[in-house]
């Protein structure tokens, strides 16, 4: 009768979906004499865990119970409300129930400490160490582990090497929360040497931690002995190891060895995805990110705002705009909520694809701009040549009280180098110093000596350059040859020629420009001779590129290359163009 009884009203109670319903329940339970029933509790216990707004509710129904067997339910309860959205309530709860003469055990500690990790409650988790010292439970391993645990996630990773020094013994679990609080306080070599001192098998949840720390530190060798124990130890085709291991190959840039762990997965989840999706974006291979985007659409996996992210900074890259549309569009229909990230990279998707007036209408929608969201806005507009509309959104910024970055003042700088605007660009240059206290980099000079080459200011260029706190780089020294091509200036061009050789540069663009000063000069021996000594070295012109999408699909063109499928059709109609404008008198010359 007993067993019957119980069966039923463990049926109706997993069945309550509020308090209202639960409350008729309580009425059988109380009269049926099941409150008696230590299981009948325990499901009780469980249900009203679930919701922190039962608190007073569950505290007066198990207070009906007999005292000594409430350790258990009040446990369950604890649990409940520790593993929710407001974890503090547990330790609320635990305090109020120890003020009313519940007695804790070993298993009250474990979940009371969670709770205090997960709310980051330092404070609240030392009075609870002081009880287990009080209580005599610090030598209990799974009470250690928990403390352990705990300090670790608060980022008391001193205090969590004092518990794990004083434990007399220690299982994976203490090795792997040491080592995971570890990476999670930054602390990556320590973390990587404690995996090396363990003493027990290592688990899934320890690779994982080591890995991310191998990852971060660029330790490449040792990340690819940890590849080798994961397969010995069997884990080799667990998920979650798997994606750490892809993780790491791609903050290494080993996209070789990320790809094909990625298609000798048996099975794929989201975290798969975004890591190599991501990782192509962040490896200057928008593409193939975009290509693997397609493929993942088709398997079915819906995106994330990750992966919508990655996706538009790829089109960014490519001036892929019907996909960053697509992405858009996708993003409204799904009900997707906007964050600052992907507001950023929709932003900055529009401006680099010279959809300036989206871009502007994009940023204006945002709730919330932070300093990101502008300098992607300046940066569009920079490269597009609207300088005067980027100094007033720059005003504007000032004027709201953005704090200005390095990143900011790089897009100004690029704005007014693109639009001619040299006394602008000398006023924000000097600006950044002398009113932000922000120290130009290598790339601000850059900007500026390119700035002053362009207007033809050569003296102040070379005054810039020789003032500079940090050697002038390869594309310092181009920006100046470059103008002197315009010029003919063959003795200084040499001289710059001779500082890229003490630089040991490679790059075929500088000798190429002073190839062609030479040849302005008519001096044909010199353009000879650099044209051997670029043979000699092995140096190759980079040939120009474009990209151009068409339905949907990103279309790369590089110059003399005949490999695309539709060459011909694509050269046949150049011709035409080529001819119509010809004869419409654009041109007085034959270009093809």
């Amino acid at each position: 009768m007993i067993s019957s009884k119980r069966v039923i009203l463990d049926l109706i109670i997993h069945r309550c979906n509020n308090l209202r319903s639960f409350k008729q329940v309580h009425a059988q339970i109380i009269t049926s004499g099941a409150i008696l029933d230590d299981l009948v509790v325990s499901r009780v216990s469980q249900f009203l865990g679930k919701s922190v707004e039962f608190v007073d509710y569950a505290l007066e129904f198990l207070n009906q119970i007999d005292p000594c067997s409430r350790s258990y339910p009040f446990n369950t309860l604890i649990s409940g409300y520790a593993t929710s959205n407001s974890p503090k309530v547990a330790f609320l709860v635990y305090k109020r129930i120890i003020g009313d003469g519940f007695l804790p055990n070993l298993f009250t500690f474990p979940v009371v400490l969670k709770s205090c990790a997960k709310f980051s409650g330092i404070e609240e988790g030392k009075q609870i160490h002081g009880v287990v010292v009080k209580m005599g439970f610090s030598s209990d391993l799974y009470v250690q582990n928990s403390l352990l645990h705990f300090y670790s996630t608060c980022g008391e990773c001193r205090v969590a090497g004092e518990v794990f020094d004083d434990m007399l013994v220690r299982d994976v679990v203490t090795w792997t929360g040491l080592i995971s609080g570890c990476v999670r306080a930054g602390r990556l070599e320590e973390a990587v040497t404690l995996f090396l001192k363990m003493d027990v098998e290592p688990s899934i949840t320890t690779f994982v931690s080591v890995l991310v720390a191998c990852g971060r530190l660029g330790y490449l060798v040792m990340g690819k002995c940890i590849h080798g124990l994961i397969f010995k130890h069997g884990f080799g085709a667990n998920l979650v190891v798997s994606n750490a291991l892809l993780d790491m190959y791609v903050k290494w840039e080993c996209l070789c060895d990320a790809k094909q762990l990625f298609h000798e997965l048996p099975e794929r989840d989201i975290i798969s995805w975004t890591c190599l999706i991501s990782g192509l974006v962040q490896c200057k291979c928008p593409k193939e990110s975009l290509q693997l985007f397609s493929d993942m659409q088709i398997s079915g996996i819906q995106p994330d705002k990750v992966i919508l992210t990655s996706v538009l900074s790829a089109c960014s890259s490519l001036g892929a705009l019907d996909c960053g549309r697509w992405v858009h569009e996708y993003i409204d229909r799904r009900g997707i909520k906007w964050d600052i990230h992907i507001g950023t990279a929709m932003v900055d998707m529009y401006a680099k694809c010279g959809c300036i007036e989206m871009a502007l209408q994009t940023f204006y929608e945002m709730s919330g701009r932070n300093i990101s969201v502008w300098n992607a806005l300046l940066g569009g507009l920079a490269m597009h040549g609207h300088g005067q509309e980027a100094l007033k959104h720059f005003e504007e910024m000032i004027r709201v009280g953005v704090r200005l970055n390095e990143v900011t003042f790089l897009a100004i700088l690029t704005a007014c180098c693109h639009s001619g605007l040299v006394d602008q660009g000398r006023r924000h240059f000097y600006q950044m110093s002398q009113d932000y206290n922000l120290s130009p980099r290598l790339e601000h000079y850059g900007c500026m000596v390119d700035l002053l080459c362009r207007a033809g200011l050569l003296e102040e260029a070379q005054d810039i350059i020789r003032g500079m706190p940090m050697p002038p780089d390869v594309l310092i020294w181009g920006a100046l040859l470059s103008s002197l091509n315009v010029n003919g200036n063959v003795e200084l061009a040499q001289d710059i020629l001779d500082r890229l050789y003490e630089l040991g540069s490679q790059d075929s663009g500088v000798y190429v420009l002073l190839s062609n000063i030479h040849a302005t000069n008519e001096r044909w021996d010199e353009v000879k001779r650099l044209r051997r000594s670029m043979k000699e070295k092995g140096m190759r012109k980079v040939p120009g590129s474009s990209v151009i999408e068409v339905d949907g699909r990103a279309h790369e063109f590089l110059v003399g290359d005949t490999n695309h499928p539709r060459s011909e059709d694509i050269h046949t109609l150049l011709y035409v163009l080529a001819t119509q404008v010809q004869l419409e008198g654009h041109f007085s010359h034959q270009f093809l």
